[in-house]
């Protein structure tokens, strides 16, 4: 029976010692981010301070209990003003809901909100050997858009990091400035 996990806005107050740890469970076990110390409390009053500021998603799948089982968000890019129509998103799942397919429902509805907000490029840095993440990017339609080879260096390896975008039809009308 497949998992059709309820996706909602993650709130602060409800979710964020949830999202800090699988980001720290991520950081201490996988390439995934390229971190070596735990994030904080602290860390995670920023990170959620700038989302609400910009507008951008936090988004959770929660199981039939209301446990979250992984999340989703988008951010700056780059912070030149030229790039405001560009993302850099992420997908974090916890370790026992990794393989069931919700990081595709969660990176779809990702894709969902940049569209209704008027996001024209999302882009992915995967880490080149997590194939799991590149295969999902493929299946929604991101395309390769290149590597910078030995990018960063993790658990005594030099790690190289894939560029993947999609090419949304917004904003309806761009403007510079």
């Amino acid at each position: 029976m497949p998992i059709s996990p309820r996706i909602e806005h993650c709130i602060e107050s409800v979710h964020s010692a949830y999202i800090l740890e699988i980001f720290n469970e991520t950081i201490a076990n996988s390439t995934a981010l390229y971190e070596y110390q735990p994030r904080t409390p602290e860390f995670m009053r920023e990170w959620f301070a700038e989302k609400r500021s910009k507008n951008f998603p936090v988004l959770g799948a929660f199981d039939e209990c209301g446990v979250l089982m992984g999340f989703a968000s988008y951010g700056r890019f780059r912070p030149q003003p030229a790039f405001k129509y560009t993302v850099e998103h992420s997908i974090y799942l916890h370790p026992t809901h990794r393989g069931k397919g919700i990081g595709r429902i969660l990176l779809d509805a990702l894709i969902e909100h940049a569209h209704a907000h008027q996001i024209h490029c999302m882009v992915g840095v995967i880490d080149a050997s997590n194939t799991a993440s590149i295969m999902l990017h493929e299946q929604l339609g991101f395309t390769y858009a290149g590597m910078i080879q030995q990018a960063g260096f993790k658990f005594g390896e030099w790690l190289d990091v894939a560029f993947y975008q999609l090419l949304l039809n917004t904003p309806d009308k761009p403007v510079d400035g």
